[in-house]
């Protein structure tokens, strides 16, 4: 068999490409950020604001860190529910910061509740919110990565989506269905040299976790089989990876990174 060149970006590395991640105000989102800026990447996010949470005073704090590391940023409000609002984001991140390469769909909410508990609303937001999201910010992508013969896709699913605790029905519905999605998505762009993956996190330490009951933090540790919950940081380290020349060949995979947590029993 002759061997097929595939396009790779000039350089072969990450800097001077631009990344766009999903909610990365807070959280694992502004680690993935953070990352990217470190390597390089101009960086364009968005952010939602939520109920008791100055969602757009977090962002303005990372996009400050961000212009910090001497890289092009641009924030805006996007619901990734609404696909004309995904447009846009993706329209004046390309026009701010010159392209796209790679696309991280991290926002994600919960609404948790026992399943004969749960309301319709809780059950719509979340897999709006989780699966919809990523799929219209992938579509929005997709033209632009497709031209260009080149573009890395990282979703954020879960553990959960494999080993889902009580009360997370619409949580763990959504995030399998973001891996479905991620292997259909990595079949249907592979032709055009465009890699898919995800990762699917434990628990990750983010101002949402330290807000839980001390107990179920000190369970989370146990459960994992290094004793420990994940850094939002070791989490984006892997994200970052997969947008890297040396994954290049890794498409339609769920990388767990969980410290062990899913080899219990």
């Amino acid at each position: 068999m002759q061997e097929q060149p595939q396009p790779v970006p000039a350089g072969g590395g990450l800097r001077g490409r631009v990344a766009l991640v999903t909610g990365g105000a807070t959280g694992l989102g502004r680690a993935v950020c953070l990352e990217f800026a470190a390597r390089g990447v101009a960086v364009g996010f968005n952010y939602l604001e939520l109920p008791g949470r100055d969602v757009a005073a977090q962002a303005l704090l990372t996009e400050t860190a961000l212009r910090a590391q001497g890289v092009a940023v641009f924030c805006t409000h996007c619901d990734v529910r609404d696909r004309d609002d995904v447009d846009r984001f993706v329209q004046q991140s390309r026009e701010q910061l010159g392209g796209v390469h790679y696309l991280v769909n991290n926002a994600g909410v919960t609404h948790d509740g026992a399943l004969w508990r749960l309301s319709e609303e809780a059950w719509r937001e979340v897999l709006d919110t989780n699966v919809t999201g990523a799929f219209h910010c992938l579509q929005a992508v997709a033209p632009a990565m497709r031209e260009q013969r080149y573009g890395k896709v990282v979703n954020v699913a879960s553990h959960q989506a494999f080993r889902p605790g009580f009360g997370i029905a619409n949580y763990a519905a959504s995030k399998a269905a973001l891996v479905g999605l991620t292997k259909s998505a990595a079949v249907d762009l592979g032709s055009a040299n465009i890699n898919v993956n995800a990762v699917a996190p434990g628990f990750v330490r983010t101002e949402l976790l330290v807000k839980l009951p001390r107990e179920v933090l000190d369970r989370a540790e146990k459960g994992s089989v290094l004793g420990r919950v994940a850094e939002p940081e070791d989490i984006a380290r892997v994200i970052v990876f997969l947008c890297s020349e040396d994954a290049r060949h890794i498409t339609g995979q769920v990388i767990v990174v969980d410290g062990g947590l899913t080899l219990g029993s």
